[in-house]
């Protein structure tokens, strides 16, 4: 965990260097980034997902959230294929209510393309508590746009 002055500094430091995606965790399955232009973390999964991959990166989501104090999250499954619902309750009963206690008020969620995929989102926002704080797209743009204008 980083101090709220090395945080600072941190900061400052991404800004003179005009370095616009920080690097958090990267697997085969997924990249975190903290992008310091919008002040958001930016997610890229991909491939077939686990349970183990999908309860693993999400908990890398929360700590990068809670290490950078950020409140959006560009979340991007375009490269997911397949189904991962049996992480699908936990998702949403418990680490949607984490990362919203976290202090996430503005969650972009990119659905794949894949029908299994979005099926997965899907039952994942079903089984978390009511809120306006996820909003899923077919559109990475428009998830973009949507964060910045909130």
């Amino acid at each position: 965990m980083i101090s709220k002055c090395s945080l600072t500094a941190i900061k400052k430091m991404i800004q003179d260097s005009k370095i616009t995606l920080l690097p958090f965790f990267k697997e085969d399955y997924i990249i975190i980034e903290y992008d310091s232009v919008n002040n958001w973390i930016s997610v890229d999964w991909k491939g077939y997902q686990t349970e183990i991959s999908v309860k693993t990166g999400a908990n890398k989501i929360l700590e990068a959230l809670i290490q950078y104090k950020c409140q959006k999250v560009l979340n991007d499954n375009t490269n997911v294929v397949g189904i991962w619902s049996p992480a699908a309750k936990w998702g949403g009963t418990v680490w949607v209510p984490q990362m919203i206690n976290a202090g996430c008020k503005y969650f972009a969620w990119i659905y794949s393309p894949s029908a299994l995929s979005q099926f997965s989102t899907k039952e994942t926002l079903k089984n978390a508590p009511t809120n306006d704080a996820f909003k899923t797209f077919f559109n990475i743009n428009e998830a973009k746009q949507w964060l910045q204008s909130v």
